[in-house]
């Protein structure tokens, strides 16, 4: 059982920059694959950005790539998204997802545990 909980979240203006986190409790994070998805009002949740276990590969949505970073260290069971150049239409609830497999990417269903979710805001 993995629980995950996303921190960081906040408003920010066009163009600034904002790091948000996921920290996993419960044993042997470094098993898990993870990924980050996001949701707008009135829209479906979007994959985002995912990372392996290892941290050695990462993927990326096409409209966050060269502004978006993920990122984990798994010896404190977070896992992170460095968000720079923010646009108004990366306003959405950002949750972090947690897969038992060494690999995922934009496919929810690959996902076995989410987080709650943290509130970004980019006013323009």
């Amino acid at each position: 059982q993995v629980q995950l909980v996303e921190s960081g979240g906040g408003l920010v203006q066009a163009g600034g920059s904002l790091s948000v986190s996921c920290a996993g409790s419960g044993r042997f994070f470094s098993n898990y694959a993870m990924g980050w998805f996001r949701q707008a009002p009135r829209k479906e949740r979007e994959f985002v950005a995912a990372i392996t276990r290892s941290g050695s590969s990462t993927f990326y949505a096409d409209s966050v790539k060269g502004r978006f970073t993920i990122s984990r260290d798994n010896a404190k069971n977070t896992v992170y998204l460095q968000m720079n150049s923010l646009k108004a239409e990366d306003t959405a609830v950002y949750y972090c997802g947690a897969a038992y497999r060494s690999v995922v990417a934009g496919n929810p269903l690959e996902y076995d545990y989410w987080g709650r979710g943290t509130q970004v805001t980019v006013s323009s």
